[in-house]
């Protein structure tokens, strides 16, 4: 599709006008409601690295407590790093770690909140993105190859659009 082709009212991208133009979405007219966004990733890496996580010896320090706080950092700045993202005024980040050793793995959730006009899924998902990202280079010196995947949105409440649950590897996703 063109932008000639496209207008406003036909485009499920909320981001674009008229002219094919990105723009940032006016939320003036939208209520102000309780909205929460919940979102998950997962980084895996040898068994030697998730032992150095747990067992706290990595040589930058706590791993998964500065994971947390930048995770809960780039919620706070998701607006600076996200070009048409609205400020919001966050009510709660939780970030939270699930060390899996079957899977050599760490599983990440955050959960962002704000009583506001717009919700906060990008967020959780910037929150989630950077801790895992923080993991990595706080390990990059054992393991290179770490994989991070995953990343995506669990559940979304508030606002006009509703209630939105992610569906799960056995419902087809």
């Amino acid at each position: 599709m063109t932008a000639e082709s496209t207008s406003a009212s036909d485009s499920p991208l909320t981001h674009f006008d008229a002219q094919g133009q990105a723009h940032m979405v006016d939320v003036a007219a939208k209520a102000s409601t309780h909205r929460v966004a919940i979102a998950e990733g997962r980084i895996t890496m040898l068994p030697a690295t998730l032992a150095l996580i747990q067992q706290g010896t990595a040589k930058k320090g706590d791993v998964l407590g500065i994971a947390r706080i930048a995770g809960i950092q780039a919620a706070k700045k998701t607006s600076d790093l996200i070009p048409l993202c609205h400020p919001i005024a966050l009510t709660r980040v939780a970030v939270e770690f699930e060390v899996d050793t079957a899977a050599n793995s760490v599983q990440c959730k955050a959960t962002a909140e704000c009583t506001g006009q717009t919700g906060v899924e990008m967020e959780a998902l910037s929150a989630v993105s950077v801790a895992l990202l923080t993991i990595y280079d706080m390990c990059k010196a054992v393991d290179r190859g770490m994989v991070m995947d995953g990343v995506r949105l669990m559940e979304k409440r508030g606002g006009n659009s509703g209630h939105f649950f992610a569906r799960t590897m056995s419902d087809g996703t």
